[in-house]
C-alpha cells in the first residue's frame, strides 16, 4: 500500500472511531511503521475525528519529524511496543471509556487484566497486561512496556487506556475495539459470577486459531 493510501487509512479508521465515541476530543492517537523503519502517526493535539492526510506527522527511523504537524507526545509508548513486538505495524492508543474504567479497579490481574470472557475476546485482543499509571508522555512508560519482553500485543495503562499493536491497521483497529467491548462486558457482569471460558476452551482457541497467550492467561 502506497503511503498516500496508508494516510487516508489512518484518517479513515480514526474518524470511524471518534464517531462512536471510543475516544473523545483530541485524545488517542495512531501510528503506522514504514517499510523503510520510519512511521506516520497522527499530531499532538489532534482529534481523530478530524485528520488531514497532509499533516500527518512523518518520523524517521529515529523518531526525527521528516514532514507534517508535531507528533503525538506518545511515541515513547508507541516505540516501546514497536521494538518489544517485531511483527507489529500499527499501534492505536486510546481514551475509551470501559477501558479506562476497568483499569482503575482494585481487583483486576495486571498479567490478564480480563478473563476470558468471550472467544473473540482471546482471538483479537488475547491477553492484557496492566502497566501502572504514568503522566502521559512520560519516557518512564517506556521501560514498563518493554518489561513485558513482547508477550502482550494489548496493554491497559492504569487511569489512561488500552494500547494494542497489530500486525496491519485494520487489526489493531479491531482488536482495540474488541478489548473495549470486553471490558464493557465485564463491567455489566462484575460481581455476577458469570461462566467464563473453561482453561479447556481456552487451550482449543489456542489450539485451533494458532494464538499465543501469556502461560498463566490460560488459567484465568
Amino acid at each position: 500500500m502506497s503511503e498516500a493510501s496508508l494516510r487516508e487509512a489512518i484518517c479513515r479508521f480514526g474518524r470511524s472511531l471518534f464517531e462512536r465515541g471510543l475516544t473523545p476530543g483530541s485524545s488517542g492517537n495512531i501510528s503506522l511503521r514504514l517499510d523503510d523503519g520510519g512511521w506516520l502517526v497522527t499530531p499532538t493535539n489532534a482529534s481523530l475525528g478530524f485528520l488531514d492526510p497532509a499533516r500527518i506527522s512523518r518520523l524517521d527511523r529515529d523518531g526525527r519529524l521528516l514532514s507534517g504537524d508535531k507528533p503525538t507526545k506518545e511515541i515513547p509508548l508507541h516505540g516501546a511496543l514497536y521494538d518489544s513486538r517485531a511483527e507489529a505495524r500499527a499501534i492505536v492508543h486510546l481514551h475509551s471509556t470501559h477501558a479506562v474504567a476497568v483499569s482503575m479497579l482494585p481487583e483486576i490481574d495486571p498479567r490478564a487484566v480480563l478473563p476470558p470472557l468471550t472467544p473473540y475476546s482471546l482471538m483479537r485482543a488475547g491477553a492484557v497486561a496492566l502497566v501502572p499509571y504514568y503522566r502521559p508522555g512520560d519516557p518512564a512508560v517506556a521501560d514498563a512496556i518493554r518489561g513485558l519482553a513482547g508477550k502482550y500485543s494489548s496493554v491497559l495503562l492504569a487511569n489512561h487506556g488500552p494500547v494494542v499493536a497489530g500486525d496491519t491497521l485494520e487489526a489493531a483497529v479491531f482488536a482495540t475495539e474488541e478489548l473495549e467491548e470486553t471490558a464493557k462486558l465485564y463491567l455489566l457482569l462484575r460481581n455476577l459470577n458469570p461462566r467464563h471460558l473453561t482453561p479447556a476452551q481456552v487451550q482449543d482457541l489456542v489450539a485451533h486459531f494458532g494464538l499465543t497467550l501469556p502461560e498463566h492467561a490460560h488459567d484465568h
